[in-house]
């Protein structure tokens, strides 16, 4: 997409700043600043004047680069229901500036990045506040694998090779704060440190980790609400020890850790020695 060139310092501007935001389950939303909504790309951007950015600085150096975006909360485009739910975590958000009286001649990008943090209020009135993480928050990222005595994959992933076949289950659920009840025939002890996505209702897409099982219900990183009968999936999980990964799984070929490596309590158990 071109830049507005000449647009940016004509003595008369018709600038109108631009949000793509693009959540994880490929939802793509638009915000602008214009008093009216404009199409930009084919993508509708509503107005939502209350949206606005900190300070947009640019630098050649690598220090991460962040900003804080603050909003009201609509029930049409962001609700604290979805903020709390997590459905705006990590999406991806361009910042860019437009002429309002042709969206389409072109764009001048100001930033780019993912959602990180994000601080809802619990109704309109509180707004939110996001932080927007640039890409250079990602050289904060340890790009290679250190020992640890717990295994790095995923229980079925292609390093795992686990086969999932049998180890899935569909089932009705109803959630609170006291843990999700789940109609299943299998042992939820097996789904600890696995996963469990919502399949249908306002909820449907969110994924929680399971773990732990409490009183006959899971227990999951974040409470979940879910009406009497909603439809769930479960994945079976693994606690990474090798013990569980020889013992219940047969696979300690596939194994990707260091079980046997001293760790930092080591002088402690032989008294420094």
């Amino acid at each position: 997409m071109a830049a507005l060139g000449d647009r940016l310092t004509a003595d008369l501007t018709w600038l109108a700043l631009c949000w793509r935001v693009v959540r994880r389950d490929g939802v793509a939303l638009g915000f602008t600043t214009h008093d009216r909504a404009l199409t930009v790309a084919g993508l509708r951007f509503e107005s939502a004047p209350g949206i606005a950015p900190s300070a947009v600085v640019g630098n050649d150096d690598l220090e991460v680069d962040t900003m804080d975006v603050a909003g009201a909360l609509t029930a049409d485009a962001i609700s604290a229901a979805d903020l709390a739910a997590g459905r705006f975590d990590g999406a991806a958000v361009r910042l860019f500036l437009v002429d309002w009286r042709d969206p389409d001649a072109g764009q001048q990008l100001l930033a780019r990045g993912t959602l990180g943090a994000v601080d809802a209020g619990g109704d309109a009135d509180s707004g939110f506040v996001a932080t927007l993480r640039g890409p250079t928050a990602a050289l904060t990222v340890t790009a290679i694998e250190s020992y640890a005595p717990e295994c790095r994959t995923e229980l079925g992933d292609r390093r795992c090779r686990i086969a999932m076949r049998g180890r899935t289950l569909r089932a009705p659920a109803h959630g609170d704060d006291g843990g999700v009840a789940v109609a299943a025939a299998m042992a939820l002890e097996d789904f600890v440190e696995g996963r469990l996505r919502v399949l249908d209702g306002v909820m449907a897409g969110i994924e929680r980790r399971i773990i732990g099982v409490a009183a006959g219900r899971l227990q999951l990183d974040e409470p979940l609400a879910l009406a009497a009968a909603t439809p769930v999936q479960l994945w079976q999980g693994c606690d990474k020890r090798f013990a569980t990964c020889r013992s219940r799984f047969d696979n300690a070929a596939n194994f990707r850790g260091e079980p046997h490596v001293p760790g930092n309590d080591m002088l402690t158990r032989f008294g420094g020695v």
